[in-house]
């Protein structure tokens, strides 16, 4: 994010290597982010990010947390050169169980996009990590700005700038899953008001030719997830039991032609530095 850079630092006397968030303070003392720091200390789960150690001057906090060597989700898609749903659908029961347990600990992610969900290594077989919770609370973001990122994330409640809860990250797991199986994003519109206005009704399509070879258990998840009565929405332990996650429902057809075309296409590859 623009309000904190990353680096790669080593630990001297292991000579391991970590990654190390700069956070710039504000004026004054923040106490939210003082017990959001102890928080993220207790995190401990195997598809979330951890943080290490927690440093801080007189301007800057300084996070130290595990690094993570594997890339960015869609650069891996483009990399392998061979993708179905199943592979969709194993990466998105371990961001439910992530988040599942975040919900658990009492943090709600409320910025789940993809270049948040990471693969922990190299290996082609990695688990999947996410990462950047619970730092959304730190910096005065508004709601605008949460939810210019287009293409749209952000849970309708989020844009109607109602109470909202931990459901909206169901929401974004929806979203997500929608364009790891088509390679494009569910709202997607030139103008901001009509963007927001279309997330706000829900209004998103399934469209012919892209979603033809889809299973219909998928589409099924997608709708549960993406509800835009946030009452009505699966939660994570609800999403983890849906056939398409559990069950043998996703299908093992080869979709990377279409989807990595579409990524291309639509999302810019990003690369840290």
């Amino acid at each position: 994010g623009a309000f904190s850079e990353v680096y790669m630092v080593k630990e001297k006397k292991s000579g391991k290597l970590f990654a190390m968030k700069c956070v710039k303070k504000k004026q004054k003392r923040d106490l939210n982010l003082e017990n959001e720091i102890a928080v993220l200390r207790r995190v401990k789960h195997e598809n979330v990010v951890g943080m290490e150690e927690f440093y801080e001057s007189r301007t800057h906090y300084y996070l130290i947390m595990q690094l993570v060597s594997g890339g960015e989700l869609f650069d891996r898609i483009l990399d392998r050169g061979v993708y179905s749903e199943k592979d969709a659908s194993c990466v998105i029961q371990q961001v439910l169980q992530a988040v599942s347990y975040l919900h658990q600990s009492g943090i709600v992610h409320r910025d789940l996009k993809p270049e948040n969900i990471l693969y922990f290594n190299q290996d082609e077989n990695s688990k999947i990590m996410i990462s950047d919770f619970g730092l959304s609370k730190m910096v005065d973001k508004d709601i605008m700005s949460t939810a210019c990122g287009t293409p749209g994330y952000v849970a309708p409640e989020v844009l109607a700038q109602k109470p909202y809860s931990k459901a909206v990250d169901c929401w974004s797991i929806g979203v997500i899953t929608y364009i790891l199986l088509c390679g494009y994003p569910p709202f997607y519109e030139e103008s901001e008001s009509r963007l927001f206005s279309k997330i706000m009704k829900a209004q998103y399509e399934f469209d012919s030719p892209f979603w033809d070879n889809i299973s219909e258990s998928a589409k099924d998840f997608i709708r549960n997830m993406m509800q835009k009565n946030a009452s009505m929405r699966y939660t994570p332990e609800q999403a983890l039991r849906h056939p398409w996650i559990v069950g043998k429902t996703a299908r093992s057809q080869d979709i990377y032609y279409s989807v990595s075309v579409q990524i291309q296409k639509n999302f810019a590859r990003t690369k840290w530095k």
